[in-house]
């Protein structure tokens, strides 16, 4: 309750974050239902999510937020604020094995359970940073994905998701959570000074995106995507089983 609490006093004083989370979450939803939606009708389907798709999405949804707890900082690369997590590996999951849509469902369970146990301690600003460079990935692999599933066309998605979260992942924190986060804690130049740390070069946002945001997206998606190629031969035939019709009762003739 302490949270929940805690959470509405946030929204109040980050309205401007809160809808920007918002109208992004619905714009993740529309892109990637259009996609499916256009998907299944190639292929006769007129129904995108099924009750099994649904509790699939619920429960690897309840999977990434339980490892979304489990972060650490990649010190070589970015400064300690930036986690890295391996959160994205359910929903991409569910993307090659159910579609675009579902994988973003998973997103968004994931990100609002955080909300709702966790709390936010960056005023919406790490959690719209989450959720779009998640749904950036996934979205944009499992899409590509759906149209042709084979092996090599599984990684060539991967491949351009990885350099689609590197470029979504610079603009988002150049235009938005670096000056964000700046409000928030102090300034700018801190900020910067955090990146100057690791490379004595950086003197700019625009640096300090080219040389650790990007690089740390890169590493982020190359990790999940090898994460998912081990685990999801495994997975898929349990996640594509049809469900098991119930058998038909004989019926007793009367003597």
């Amino acid at each position: 309750m302490n949270n929940l609490s805690e959470l509405v006093k946030a929204i109040g004083s980050n309205w401007q974050h809160f809808v920007g989370l918002l109208v992004l979450i619905v714009l993740a939803f529309v892109l990637t239902y259009a996609v499916e939606k256009r998907a299944a009708s190639k292929e006769g389907k007129t129904k995108i999510l099924d009750t099994r798709k649904m509790a699939i999405c619920g429960i690897f949804g309840a999977i990434a937020f339980v490892i979304m707890l489990f972060e650490f900082p990649l010190l070589f690369i970015a400064p300690g604020f930036y986690k890295l997590d391996f959160s994205d590996v359910p929903a991409l999951i569910v993307g090659f094995a159910c579609g675009p849509f579902a994988g973003i469902i998973v997103e968004f369970i994931k990100v609002l359970l955080n909300l709702l146990l966790q709390g936010t301690t960056s005023g919406f600003v790490g959690e719209i940073a989450n959720f779009v460079v998640g749904s950036v990935f996934v979205g944009t692999a499992s899409a590509i994905y759906r149209f042709k599933k084979t092996r090599k066309n599984a990684l060539i998605s991967c491949i351009i998701a990885t350099i689609a979260i590197a470029f979504a992942g610079a603009l988002l924190n150049a235009y938005f959570m670096i000056p964000a986060y700046a409000a928030m804690f102090g300034g700018i130049n801190n900020i910067i000074a955090a990146g100057t740390e690791i490379f004595s070069f950086i003197d700019t946002v625009f640096e300090f995106c080219l040389v650790c945001v990007a690089p740390f997206n890169v590493i982020k998606g190359v990790a999940a995507s090898s994460i998912t190629f081990v685990l999801y031969k495994a997975l898929s035939p349990i996640l594509k089983a049809e469900p098991m019709a119930a058998p038909k009762k004989k019926e007793v003739k009367a003597s």
